[in-house]
């Protein structure tokens, strides 16, 4: 095949990297306009939320499909295919006069696309590149995926504050139109396989078992029970998805995928130490935007520049860190960025608070995202060290399904654990403040539903500011807590890297 005589001009991954980039800032631009969005459509902040959850289910139901498609079709062409639906989608959104119209246009249509152009990026970039130089590429999907975490609260919020959010979403239009016309520059990639090798079966159960698990995951703030039902039930049928594919494997057809691609360690790695930094990444938005808007009622714009000193130093350690794979393993570099990322939770862990400022907290976010910079450049990598050229686009697919999961599940489980210390710092308030309501459970869902809809405490007697205080510090401290725990689950994966494979990088 000719794809590695690409191998010494970056302009391949230059355009592929672009859609990485619009795919994280197109979801980004969402968090930014969802009230305006409602207030444009005549909608309201439930049906856009549900919307997003579709494109999410849709996206995550469709990437064992599309990762097969590309043995199908060829990986070129899906890749382009995707990238004409995008914009397809994003057209359709932005001149949407309905909520219909937009769910159509940003749920359904992006959603699909979005699933036909993930595995693809990954996958392309594996086949063109080789050794350092496949380091350096994907990483720097990484560091596009930051760029848009910077640029997104920024320019999102400026162009929908001052303009529409028509126009933010417009905004991306240019990147595909770029992408396309720069299609020329991608090798062809010859399809391996047949349409008659397509699992219909496999499929099926597979887009079941995801959106099932995605579906609970989504879900877990506002029904527990329903969400841990839904998400055993679709591991159950993902389970089941697995026997029918080893069988059809030893029956000797085509399987839709290869699930003995997880027999290779540092894939298992890799993909775990993606979903799960996504999982931080996603969740230290989440947390990050509420306590800015809620509690220093920042707007979308200033959110964007309180949090720049988390997104610029992902980047800048995403940047930095190819550089010393040479001098350091990636083993080693993991560990270093899971240790830095820790400690800058435990700093943050207890700064949230009231009277503080978002100086205070250029520390302990600068910290964290540094620590995630070092994990966005790498993972991927890890989990494609040992994996040969056909087994190529499997990989993808069970890579980029690691990250939709990831991301899925950041927002909901630091959701949970949020409430949780919440629940524990009205508590401990009541216990300081009201101790004779200590055992009151009616008084202490009144402070709960309050609370929840306190947009400020200016102007509050003493007693509430000092009970919304603790409350604060006592959610947020726990936030702190789990990512923590999460980096070291992370720093022990690490720790199982296969280092021999490592160094003939």
């Amino acid at each position: 095949m000719n794809e590695r005589a690409n191998e010494n001009s970056w302009i391949p991954l230059i355009v592929v990297a672009c859609a990485s980039f619009i795919i994280v800032l197109d979801s980004l631009f969402m968090n930014v306009s969802i009230s305006r969005i409602v207030v444009d459509l005549n909608a309201d902040v439930s049906t856009i939320q549900m919307i997003v959850s579709f494109c999410t289910l849709i996206t995550a139901a469709l990437i064992l499909f599309s990762t097969k498609l590309q043995d199908i079709v060829g990986k070129k062409k899906l890749f382009f295919i995707g990238a004409a639906l995008f914009g397809i989608g994003i057209f359709t959104a932005v001149i949407s006069s309905s909520v219909i119209m937009f769910f159509v246009g940003w749920s359904a249509i992006k959603g699909v696309a979005a699933a036909l152009m993930l595995p693809a990026i990954v996958s392309i970039i594996s086949g063109i590149y080789s050794g350092r130089k496949r380091t350096i590429a994907l990483a720097t999907l990484g560091i596009m995926s930051g760029l848009a975490d910077i640029l997104a609260p920024l320019l999102g919020g400026v162009i929908t504050t001052y303009f529409s959010w028509r126009y933010a979403f417009a905004f991306e239009l240019i990147f595909i139109l770029f992408i396309l016309v720069m299609q020329n520059k991608i090798p062809d990639f010859k399809p391996t396989e047949s349409k008659n090798d397509l699992d219909i079966i496999g499929t099926i159960i597979s887009s079941i078992g995801l959106v099932l698990l995605v579906l609970g995951i989504l879900t877990l703030t506002k029904d527990v029970n329903t969400s841990i039902g839904e998400i055993i039930l679709g591991l159950i049928v993902l389970a089941i998805f697995i026997w029918f594919e080893l069988k059809r494997k030893r029956s000797g057809k085509v399987p839709l995928l290869d699930v003995e691609l997880f027999r290779d360690k540092n894939l298992r790695i890799g993909t775990s130490i993606k979903l799960l930094y996504n999982i931080v990444i996603s969740g230290t938005f989440f947390v990050m935007v509420l306590f800015f808007q809620s509690v220093l009622q920042l707007n979308p714009f200033d959110t964007g520049v309180a949090s720049l000193p988390f997104t610029l130093a992902l980047l800048i350690f995403s940047v930095s860190t190819p550089k010393l794979i040479g001098k350091l393993n990636h083993k080693k570099l993991l560990a270093i960025g899971c240790i830095i990322s820790i400690v800058g939770c435990l700093i943050l862990s207890y700064q949230f608070k009231l009277n503080i400022s978002m100086f205070d907290l250029i520390p302990g976010l600068f910290l964290l995202g540094s620590g995630i910079g070092f994990m966005l450049a790498l993972g991927s990598d890890v989990a494609l060290f040992d994996i040969p050229a056909e087994s190529q686009n499997n990989a993808s697919g069970i890579i980029s399904t690691g990250e939709t999961l990831g991301s899925s599940m950041g927002t909901a489980i630091i959701g949970i654990v949020l409430i949780l210390g919440v629940m524990g710092g009205i508590s401990t308030a009541i216990d300081t403040y009201a101790p004779d309501y200590s055992g009151d459970e009616q008084f202490h869902q009144e402070v709960y539903d309050y609370f929840q809809k306190l947009d400020t405490i200016d102007g509050q007697d003493s007693i509430v500011v000092n009970t919304a205080d603790i409350i604060i510090q006592s959610a947020m401290a726990s936030v702190m807590v789990a990512l923590a725990i999460v980096l070291g689950v992370i720093l022990i994966l690490t720790m199982r890297i296969n280092d021999k494979n490592v160094k003939k990088q």
